[in-house]
């Protein structure tokens, strides 16, 4: 479907703060910007877990009683704001509204002739509210890409809480914390030319005291909406740590009550979304990498009884989504919006009720029909297609650990192929089926033991986060980092200089500490 756009920016007022947050619903659930991850595929799978069973995908409408908030992947200002040719290959590569009416969206008619279909990224009906995020260190640059994507999106996002080398080396995101000048210049410059609210993303600083002026910092400049990710820049890879919502709960206490404020950190399951609301205060909770590895994290448990074939509940009381549902529903999406093809017909995925005979041993998939079984070209060039084999293998983390197999498979699979992934798919849903059928046996034989060695992978870790929210690997459950005091013990990262010198400071303080308690003796 083909929805016109008002391109005249004079006639379109411009919601601000928390009149901007009411006027898209205001949202408590939030998907956030994840570099190649947060595509237009991944936000269309999340929304189909918040249909109800009766839609599924056939209609992936935003929920009036229960709005969502989306953010497109970070892209890099700029580049997506160059007006040559490595700059409209950057935006055909990684935001893509292709409509011929729009004079800033991206010109790739080719693409657009050969899927039949509009645009995709921005959809006035299937991808909204939709926030576009750029990192950028100059208000000129973030300002042209920012108009490349306004009519496309509800508001421009700066991020300012990427902590990777690779934000170090190019100054943005956390790396200009310092540089509060620079920061508010651009978060201006946007606030005053663009017909779309602007947002930023910040982590918090070493005391709840200096993070607070940052955020007035950032507030004054014009920022509708404030994201907090309460970690720490230094708190990253296995360093990442657990974040300290206080930091929040403190901004939400010290600023004033119509500031609209965003929660980011620690949020492993559903239930987490309620508890981080309650202690933090804040009006909406964004998460990050528990979506990769649960896409039906935003979505509330089913009644008993009303489980359905996706959803699987243990004689052990442990429950979840399960894996092979969740890579149907992210695949078909694939299918219906990105190929704009019907996904191939499958059969139902298989329960223990069903009995032996109707086990899912694996489907023929060569047979399938579809122009784009195997479009390599294609693969390279469009966002959704690059990003799904890092998708299954975020799906699968726990699952590949019993099965190597299906890993080893993933591997050798090339954006675009199609019949690869159908291929993966069915094997997974074989796997899942034998696990489900064992698993019921030993726990109808009252086998206890068995049981759970077959269904849960060994984990060493002593986190009680690790305890708790662990599930038999048929279903989708949360990646727990290691401590970065038990990833230091298995060795994968070593001690800071930083942390080097404060450990050794302790020491001395604990040594003379000792000393005097002797001398006073």
């Amino acid at each position: 479907m083909h929805l016109p756009i008002e391109w005249d920016v004079e006639k379109r007022h411009v919601h601000r703060g928390r009149d901007f947050y009411e006027s898209i619903g205001s949202p408590k659930k939030v998907l956030a910007p994840m570099v190649n991850q947060s595509e237009f595929a991944w936000r269309q799978t999340i929304r189909t877990y918040r249909t109800s069973k009766t839609t599924g995908l056939a209609n992936c409408i935003q929920l009036e009683s229960d709005p969502f908030l989306s953010y497109s992947p970070m892209m890099n200002a700029r580049q997506y704001g160059d007006t040559g040719p490595n700059g409209a290959k950057y935006r055909q590569t990684n935001f893509q509204p292709t409509d011929a009416d729009n004079p800033y969206a991206s010109k790739d008619t080719e693409m657009s002739q050969r899927l039949g279909r509009d645009y995709l990224d921005g959809h006035r009906v299937i991808d909204r509210p939709l926030t576009v995020q750029f990192c950028a260190n100059d208000e000129n640059a973030l300002l042209a890409a920012a108009k490349y994507a306004q009519n496309y999106c509800d508001a421009i996002d700066l991020n300012l809480g990427c902590p990777q080398q690779i934000a170090r080396k190019g100054k943005y995101g956390a790396y200009l914390q310092e540089d509060w000048p620079r920061i508010s210049r651009m978060i201006k410059k946007l606030y005053e030319e663009l017909n779309v609210p602007v947002t930023a993303k910040i982590r918090v600083l070493e005391s709840k005291e200096r993070t607070l002026q940052y955020a007035k910092m950032v507030l004054d400049a014009g920022a509708s909406i404030l994201t907090v990710h309460a970690r720490t820049r230094e708190q990253n890879g296995h360093d990442t740590g657990l974040a300290d919502w206080s930091f929040i709960r403190y901004l939400r206490d010290n600023l004033p009550l119509e500031t609209v404020i965003f929660a980011n950190g620690n949020i492993l399951e559903h239930d987490d979304i309620k508890k981080c609301l309650q202690e933090t205060g804040a009006d909406a909770v964004m998460i990050a990498e528990g979506s990769l590895t649960d896409p039906s994290i935003f979505m509330g448990l089913p009644p008993p009884g009303e489980e359905g074939r996706e959803y699987w509940r243990g004689i052990d009381g442990k429950r979840g989504h399960r894996i092979d549902a969740a890579l149907r529903r992210y695949i078909d999406v694939i299918w219906k919006y990105v190929l704009n093809q019907p996904p191939p017909s499958r059969p139902g995925l298989y329960i223990p009720s069903d009995g032996p005979n109707l086990k899912t041993e694996g489907r023929e998939v060569a047979d399938f029909n579809g122009e784009f079984l195997r479009d390599l070209k294609l693969g390279r060039h469009d966002p959704n297609l690059r990003a799904m084999k890092a998708h299954f293998f975020e799906v699968l983390r726990t699952f590949n650990k019993v099965h190597p197999d299906v890993q080893n498979r993933l591997h050798t699979i090339r954006s675009g192929d199609m019949c690869a992934f159908e291929e993966v798919l069915t094997m997974v849903e074989a796997e899942v089926s034998k696990g489900l059928e064992e698993y019921e046996n030993l726990a109808k034989d009252g086998l206890w033991e068995e049981a759970t060695r077959m269904a849960y992978v060994p984990c060493s870790s002593t986190s009680p986060a690790v305890k708790r929210c662990v599930k038999p690997w048929w279903c989708c459950q949360p990646y727990v980092r290691p401590s970065p005091d038990e990833a230091r013990q298995k060795g994968a990262t070593r001690a800071s200089k930083k942390q080097k010198v404060e450990v050794l400071e302790k020491m001395g303080e604990q040594e003379t500490a000792a000393n005097s308690m002797a001398t006073d003796g």
